[in-house]
């Protein structure tokens, strides 16, 4: 038997109840960060390593290569370091959503019915009058660095308001809306593109609306300029093709719901 054959029987060896709990707590957690992982960039990487390290180990197997075993062995170390350099955005992820659930527990403020009528009305009207729309509510992640990307305001949320930033040829009308606490904060902002396949179909606006919920809780309602199609984003999926009543139901589940724990 090889020496990476002696070393796994020496581990197996050593396995008790103590080390049965911690494999499977260490598995539920591996489980939870592969959840986050699902339909990003970061799930082929690991796809394609894990591919290479079994090929690798088989050839060691095969033809007893000890400079190969050798660096089998040693490189695990090295990898412990370089993933969370390489999974920093979904780390970062995992960790804001843990903080989120925090947040939850504490009683984390809703959206107020208003400015979910106020969001629904405008979105409604724009889609009928093809005027392509980006609209951006805060949850319990922060958009302040997006919102210094923007132009500040700050007034109540209304279908007039909204309407008027997005109106074709006006300074704003390319940029998000971000509504912060039932007010509009910012027009005009940046927001992060999404690196995940996108139909083709889709273009910027819908990008960024999917970028800005992968990275935070927050929900995007975009209208398209070309079809006049609603769409809605929340934690990193899009729901497209909605209507008058489809919306309303999707921000009152996202938003106002959370006063009952949802969301």
């Amino acid at each position: 038997m090889s020496d990476l054959g002696n070393f796994l029987k020496d581990n197996f060896e050593q396995f008790d109840g103590a080390a049965a709990f911690e494999v499977a707590i260490i598995s539920l957690i591996f489980f939870w960060i592969l959840l986050l992982l699902r339909g990003t960039t970061a799930m082929a990487v690991i796809r394609g390593a894990f591919i290479l390290l079994i090929a690798a180990v088989i050839l060691v197997q095969a033809f007893s290569l000890p400079v190969l075993e050798f660096l089998i062995r040693n490189s695990f170390t090295g990898l412990l370091i370089a993933l969370p350099i390489i999974f920093q955005p979904e780390l970062r992820r995992a960790l804001e959503r843990l903080g989120r659930t925090g947040a939850r527990a504490f009683g984390a403020s809703a959206s107020s019915h208003e400015t979910i009528e106020a969001v629904n009305a405008a979105a409604i009207d724009m889609a009928k009058k093809r005027i392509g729309a980006l609209i951006v509510v805060e949850r319990e992640t922060g958009l302040q660095d997006y919102i210094e990307t923007g132009i500040p305001i700050d007034a109540l949320a209304s279908p007039d308001l909204i309407e008027s930033i997005f109106y074709p040829n006006s300074p704003l009308h390319d940029g998000a809306l971000v509504v912060r606490d039932d007010r509009v904060v910012a027009a005009g902002v940046t927001l992060p593109l999404s690196e995940n396949a996108f139909p083709g179909e889709l273009g910027t606006r819908h990008r960024a609306a999917l970028g800005i919920t992968e990275r935070t809780d927050a929900i995007s309602i975009v209208v398209s300029e070309e079809t006049g199609r609603i769409s809605v984003a929340a934690e990193g999926q899009i729901h497209g093709r909605l209507d008058d009543d489809g919306l309303r139901a999707a921000l009152e589940r996202l938003l106002a719901g959370r006063r009952n724990g949802g969301g």
